[in-house]
């Protein structure tokens, strides 16, 4: 792994015409790039942490390994059986860099990506526009995940709100909630884990998602994420929108969840009409409002593709999605996509970068 220093970046560019250049060192990142060292394909891998760990290195301390859900292997080097009680975040930073060390992967951090563009027509090779300068690769992996676009939803009187409203991406200890009464909205596992995380430590919980929570009682096994693969890629394949992970997962309906329905804890409210200066409203089916006081209204509304890097290359399709086959963007073959669509899951990462990786060696070789 490279660190760039203010001396370094004037060269870091120097180096012609790569024929891969991989966006992102996270889980889809790093699959990518092991299987380019071993396919001998020249890459570099830019990344715009300071670290190893992608987007896991910013989970708060209090998800622990054994609360966090798919913590997948890479591969060729197993992740172990780490201790359950240790934060998410110190296990996978620590076992990424590890990983990147063992397979000598040509990692440069932290250099942010803004922009790619093809300006030597769709033969020729792409630029990859940097905070550090501009990379030129006859091929492009992009692996950039969705932690960097958090996603608001708008609702009606958000801006009067007095207290205090903040995404899980900003979410570091329910201290920061103690003895607040607390909206949480969302239906997915962020939301979940939270809503526990907050018994006995906040006044009140109050949980707010647009339709009924999608309990599951089906095991989160192979099985099971080759059918949620199967589900995503057909919006892909027909250059849809992707489906957020909830909708096309469910919950798992786990003992521990189980628990907290029955203590009332997991039982939705449904979704409130507006935000008022105190708190939220929410409507009976006949039109009465009740007002929910709140200090504070914590959004675990998911994430966006974080994709606008490829905005110049204009890759989307009038249904607003990216149609791939696999990996391979339709609209400019020299794009690769990965962790995004059904690879955007931990079971699909892994094998989407070595399919990237693949491609991406048959295109350059």
């Amino acid at each position: 792994m490279t660190t760039l220093d203010e001396r370094s970046r004037a060269a870091a560019t120097d180096h012609g015409v790569h024929d891969v250049v991989v966006v992102g060192a996270g889980q889809a990142g790093l699959s990518a790039s092991y299987h380019l060292q071993r396919l001998g394909t020249e890459h570099v891998v830019l990344d715009a942490n300071p670290g190893p760990g992608g987007a896991w290195r910013h989970r708060w301390p209090s998800l622990t390994f054994g609360g966090a859900h798919g913590i997948a292997d890479l591969p060729g080097l197993p992740l172990g059986t780490p201790d359950p009680t240790e934060p998410a975040s110190a296990v996978v930073e620590r076992y990424y860099g590890t990983y990147e060390q063992r397979f000598d992967l040509p990692v440069v951090r932290p250099v942010r990506v803004t922009a790619v563009s093809s300006d030597d027509g769709p033969d020729g090779p792409l630029t990859v526009t940097t905070d550090a300068g501009s990379w030129r690769a006859r091929t492009l992996v992009s692996a950039t995940g969705t932690w960097d676009r958090p996603h608001w939803p708008y609702v009606a009187g958000r801006e009067t709100f007095g207290g205090r409203q903040m995404h899980t991406r900003d979410f570091w200890t329910v201290e920061d909630m103690r003895d607040q009464d607390v909206v949480v909205v969302g239906g997915g596992t962020s939301a979940v884990q939270l809503l526990l995380g907050l018994e006995g430590v906040a006044r009140t919980t109050t949980w707010a998602t647009r339709r009924a929570p999608g309990w599951t009682p089906e095991p989160f096994d192979p099985a099971w994420g080759l059918d949620v693969e199967r589900r995503v890629r057909e919006r892909t394949l027909a250059g849809l929108p992707t489906l957020s992970v909830v909708a096309a997962t469910g919950l798992p309906l786990t003992d521990t969840y189980r628990r907290g329905i029955e203590r009332g804890t997991l039982v939705s409210r449904g979704m409130f009409t507006r935000m008022v200066p105190d708190g939220v409203v929410f409507a009976d089916d006949d039109g009465t409002e009740h007002v929910v006081r709140a200090d504070t209204v914590v959004w675990a509304t998911g994430f966006r593709h974080a994709i606008d890097h490829l905005a110049p290359l204009r890759l989307r399709e009038p249904g607003g999605g990216i149609r791939t086959d696999g990996t391979v963007v339709d609209k400019d073959p020299r794009v690769l996509l990965v962790g995004y669509g059904a690879s955007a899951s931990t079971l699909g990462a892994t094998r989407a970068g070595r399919r990237a990786a693949l491609a991406a060696h048959r295109r350059v070789a």
